[in-house]
């Protein structure tokens, strides 16, 4: 359930999501600039949203010590009275969305328990009704406080941005507030400084700790011309950063952002939970209008009227609706402190059915610092000369390889050729035209290497990435660029089999590469030589075999990551169009997050299994013992309320991450 259910809701600045609330209508999420506020936890006894609760449960209490005591019309009074303070916490916004909604079907859990008060105080039984009031305002007051609870861990990543920062002017250091930074700003870091926004450094050397960011636990050694995190923790060093980004709108702010509006999309089992509560709610309506019915018809219609308010009051879904945003809030909230930033509740919900884990190769498996370790070249040509050529051609590439190309060439003391009418081929290579020849430089499935074959392919063999060159038409020569395996890569992937997932390789590079990295990591089944859209048709493949996850950064994974069941994009090297296709991004490097996220998000599926199974165990149990007057409303109302809280508390446990370690 949302605030829809108990009242009026402040709504904040537009433009905001509109979520659909399957018990009690729609409620406005915040807008995206809502979440740039850090907001501080309220203490129970100050939450002004369990005044009107608490109140209302005083006043019943109040009024049952009095009629104990005899004193009738006074604890009367008290029963009214909390009635009024229970009531007030949803029946207004109950009426107003019924009017609003006529001919839309918003029927919702908040009507049930109107009309539910409203029959009891008619047949007499105020007391019940102020129960029933006082119970279901308490529940949807402790469930909004949760929810919030959840969001904070969210929001509180804020926190880790200084509110002031230190910037370089004319006149000197100024001290100014983090939230006027703007790009460009000369930013002045001593040691155990936090980082105010995104920056490159300009000039000193220190470590960072990014651990409250990426998950990583290894301080990372930075100079001149590294990228710096907003938030992240200076070492001992005294750094100079020209800032990349304004103070309000860096890379903490924005997953943050992403986050914060998870809650906005519902996963599978949140879908379930809609398909079941929602049409329950006017078949409970139409069940107790025939139970009053029967009264009617049989001569006793004070007793059978009771009994449909009863049923009405044990038959409502309000445990099933929240059976799930609770789990799905408090899961996300805690993979964020994993470094794991999952976009929305399907995300949450299909990464713990993943079976098969789909893994690129370069950037993901690898360090993402490729070198070109050996050229060679057909008789009569200069190692330099090819050298030169690649990186005219490269110089314009977005490629991973390219960075590497032409480092190698400004290492040489060749000449700089210029490249004009560049094309890259996805997925191919690029073609050029250099002093009037015509180049082509791109990998061996697109050029072949024609006389240089076998050396080519001995080179592959030693998990070289080949990049071939031609000239006119004539293969003049080769490189081999190689990218090591992260360290945490074997570690990984042995987890992932540990948790009985099949791991399966897939990459644009050549098979005999492939293989000798997939051996490295342990990964049996790979997949090379791959193009885009190679990828995503074998990754429906296994998605219709098992549910998959592809993790990748680069471009060409975009489709691979669409088409998966959840996309995984390591967004701190990714492209944006990775970042932007996955389900989940992981603001680390540290592959060892990848099973831990999986384990944490199983076992938040499980709890949102429990809470839906538990729900519906509610309705099943309490509507017989509801229809045949075994149960009377004041019983129904405490043990309906009452499992609804433990629903909630239930879905609090997700936010724990005992025994999941990144």
């Amino acid at each position: 359930m949302s605030d829809d259910c108990c009242g009026p809701v402040a709504t904040k600045a537009p433009p905001a999501p509109v979520i659909e609330d399957p018990c009690c209508g729609t409620t406005a999420a915040a807008a995206p600039s809502d979440v740039l506020e850090v907001e501080q936890p309220t203490p129970w006894w100050r939450d002004s949203s369990l005044a009107l609760p608490l109140s209302a449960g005083l006043l019943w209490v109040t009024g049952l010590v009095l009629g104990w005591v005899g004193l009738e019309v006074v604890a009367l009074i008290a029963h009214v009275l909390a009635l009024a303070a229970g009531a007030w916490t949803f029946v207004p916004g109950t009426l107003r969305r019924l009017v609003q909604g006529q001919g839309r079907g918003r029927l919702g859990v908040g009507l049930l328990m109107t009309i539910a008060a409203l029959g009891a105080v008619l047949l007499g039984h105020v007391g019940e009704a102020a129960a029933l009031a006082f119970l279901f305002s308490l529940a949807e007051a402790l469930e909004d406080r949760s929810m919030d609870r959840a969001k904070q861990g969210l929001r509180s990543l804020l926190a880790l941005i200084p509110e002031t920062a230190r910037v370089s002017r004319a006149a000197g250091p100024e001290i100014i507030p983090a939230v006027e930074l703007r790009a460009d700003d000369l930013l002045l870091l001593g040691a155990g400084d936090r980082v105010a926004t995104d920056g490159v450094i300009v000039s000193g050397r220190s470590w960072l700790d990014t651990s409250a960011i990426t998950g990583e636990s290894i301080p990372v050694e930075v100079g001149p011309g590294d990228a710096v995190h907003a938030g992240s923790l200076n070492g001992s060093g005294a750094l100079t950063l020209r800032a990349t980004s304004d103070g309000r709108d860096n890379s903490l702010t924005q997953i943050v952002r992403l986050v914060d509006q998870a809650h906005a999309a519902k996963g599978e089992r949140a879908r379930l939970a809609d398909r079941i509560a929602r049409p329950l709610v006017p078949v409970v309506l139409v069940v107790s209008a025939l139970v009053a019915l029967f009264g009617v018809l049989t001569g006793d219609p004070g007793l059978w009227i009771e009994r449909a308010l009863v049923v009405l009051v044990a038959a409502s879904p309000c445990a099933m609706a929240i059976a799930v945003p609770v789990t799905v809030i408090s899961s996300i909230g805690s993979a964020s402190r994993l470094g794991v930033v999952i976009k929305s509740g399907v995300a949450v919900e299909q990464l713990g059915t993943i079976r098969t884990v789909a893994l690129d190769k370069t950037g993901t498996l690898t360090r993402n610092q490729p070198r070109v370790v050996e050229v060679i070249t057909v008789d009569g040509r200069r190692r330099e000369e090819i050298l030169a050529l690649a990186a005219a051609l490269e110089a314009t590439s977005s490629h991973p390889l390219a960075t590497a190309v032409l480092a190698a060439a400004e290492a040489t003391e060749g000449a700089a050729a210029e490249a004009v009418e560049v094309q890259e081929a996805p997925g191919h290579g690029i073609t050029g035209l250099v002093a009037g020849r015509e180049i082509r430089v791109g990998s061996p499935r697109w050029v072949a290497p024609g006389a240089l074959t076998g050396r080519t392919e001995a080179m592959a063999a030693r998990g070289m990435s080949l990049i071939v060159v031609e000239e006119d038409g004539l293969v003049i020569g080769a490189l081999g660029v190689r990218d090591e395996l992260r360290l945490d890569a074997a570690e990984m992937v042995a987890a992932l089999h540990a948790q009985g997932i099949r791991t399966v390789m897939l990459t644009g590079d050549n098979a005999l590469t492939a293989r000798a990295i997939a051996e490295e990591a342990g990964i049996d089944e790979v997949h090379a030589e791959q193009l885009p859209g190679d990828k995503a048709a074998h990754i429906r493949r296994l998605s219709a075999e098992a549910p998959t996850a592809m993790v990748g950064d680069g471009i060409n994974d975009a489709p691979a990551l669409a088409s998966a069941t959840v996309g995984i994009a390591i967004g701190v090297t990714g492209a944006a169009a990775a970042v932007e296709s996955a389900d989940v991004v992981f603001t680390g490097t540290e592959l060892r997050q990848l099973p831990a996220a999986l384990a944490h998000a199983r076992r938040g599926r499980r709890i949102m299994t429990g809470n839906i199974a538990l729900a519906l165990a509610i309705i099943v149990v309490l509507f017989p013992l509801a229809l045949f007057g075994v149960l009377g409303l004041a019983a129904v109302v405490l043990i309906h309320e009452v499992a609804e809280i433990v629903v909630i508390a239930n879905g609090m446990r997700a936010a724990r991450l005992r025994g999941v370690t990144a």
